[in-house]
């Protein structure tokens, strides 16, 4: 039971990375679209962090995404702000998933 978890977490996670990556490499923006994308990631990783699991790798997208946006290349920090937003989210889901699956663990 606890490896079906583990791995439909996995799974899950995977997914949520995979479609961020296929939107990133459509992504064509400009500063507005960056702003919007980038607001998406801070609340996702805001409210990742009320959870107690911002992911390091969230901030160092972040960073990627405002220092592309910096240099004037949208494009680029467009796909770093949705790719921070999806780890972001693949946080929020880790940490609501553990919050239940502990429960299926049992002690050997």
């Amino acid at each position: 039971m606890r490896h079906n978890a583990i791995r439909a977490l996995v799974c899950s996670t995977s997914i949520i990375l995979l479609i961020a990556g296929a939107a990133s490499a459509l992504a064509a923006g400009s500063e507005d679209d960056f702003k919007a994308a980038y607001a998406a990631a801070e609340a996702a990783n805001k409210e990742a962090g009320s959870l107690r699991n911002q992911w390091t790798t969230t901030a160092a997208t972040l960073a990627a995404a405002k220092k592309a946006a910096a240099e004037g290349n949208f494009d680029a920090a467009v796909a770093s702000s949705k790719e921070a937003e999806a780890l972001a989210k693949a946080s929020i889901f880790q940490a609501t998933s553990e919050k239940t699956l502990w429960k299926d663990m049992e002690i050997r």
